[in-house]
């Protein structure tokens, strides 16, 4: 049987977010699949996967939520490489470690709204390329800075030899930029070699699941729809319109509905059933992405 919905995913380190995405598709029978953000292969942490009519809902639920992300990481000072993780080949060495007093010092240059400039293994797009398939072929392009903002930054100490940090940002904010910057104030180089995304597009770790444990579930024909949430998980601060059974069938055929109430985007059901999301203009309400 298939089936649509979300599976919020503590993506582990090593996978690509798009092969997350497809495994998950597969157990569930189904071929279309997407995602609400990109985690570097080697990050881990929450990754929500939209699986069949769930797709249709991600721009909806990326305009409903506050494009706010939370994130776990940690970096190694003296050395950097070109992915700016550990992952990457070593470019750069200088040995010089930051203090507690210098990070600290240096934090509140980084919250607000700043210019920051993406790393070249990143997939932003440039002259209609992604720019870690550039530098893939050995093409050194210059990547332009954006404008991204960091609302909390917070040190978080030394532990086992690695720097650590919390951070709350703006959707579009790169981790590897922040750590490059943060040591290049003192003439240093970092390299992160830890990411942990805690919270996306008002999706939380504590909702999230491991990949390995729904494998195991269906690997031994147990059921994984308990941990597949439904088609309008995370429309939340969307307004809700019910529709009778006769102005549904209307409505899903793409006909307006005259509603008593107040222009806007709108959550559409037919007795508790999600039908999709209409837009409300003058009294009328006209569907923009059906289910």
């Amino acid at each position: 049987m298939t089936q649509s919905g979300w599976i919020i995913l503590d993506k582990d380190s090593g996978l690509f977010s798009r092969t997350a995405g497809g495994r998950i598709a597969r157990m569930l029978g189904m071929k279309k699949y997407g995602h609400i953000g990109t985690l570097d292969p080697m990050a881990t942490g929450v990754l929500p996967i939209a699986i069949g009519d769930a797709t249709k809902m991600i721009p909806f639920i990326e305009d409903a939520n506050p494009h706010i992300k939370e994130y776990l990481f940690s970096c190694k000072f003296g050395f950097e490489t070109d992915t700016l993780d550990i992952t990457g080949r070593e470019i750069n060495r200088n040995d010089i470690i930051l203090t507690d007093k210098q990070i600290i010092t240096a934090l509140p240059d980084f919250i607000g709204k700043i210019s920051q400039t993406p790393p070249m293994y990143s997939a932003v797009h440039v002259n209609g390329a992604r720019a870690h398939e550039l530098a893939r072929h050995n093409k050194i392009v210059e990547i332009p800075p954006r404008n991204v903002e960091i609302f909390e930054l917070e040190y978080l100490g030394v532990q086992d030899g690695s720097w650590h940090f919390r951070m709350r940002c703006s959707t579009g904010t790169y981790v590897r930029s922040v750590a490059r910057d943060i040591a290049k104030k003192y003439g240093a180089y970092a390299t992160v070699d830890m990411i942990r995304r805690t919270s996306a597009n008002g999706f939380d770790i504590k909702s999230a699941v491991k990949l390995d444990f729904l494998e195991n579930l269906f690997n031994n024909s147990a059921s994984i729809d308990e941990n597949l949430m439904p088609v309008d998980f995370g429309l939340g601060d969307i307004p809700v319109l019910n529709l009778s059974d006769k102005d549904a069938e209307f409505y899903k055929n793409g006909g307006f509905i005259t509603v008593a109430a107040g222009d806007g985007m709108y959550r559409v059901y037919n007795n508790d059933l999600f039908i999709g999301i209409g837009v409300v203009h003058g009294g009328n309400l006209r569907p923009k992405r059906t289910i």
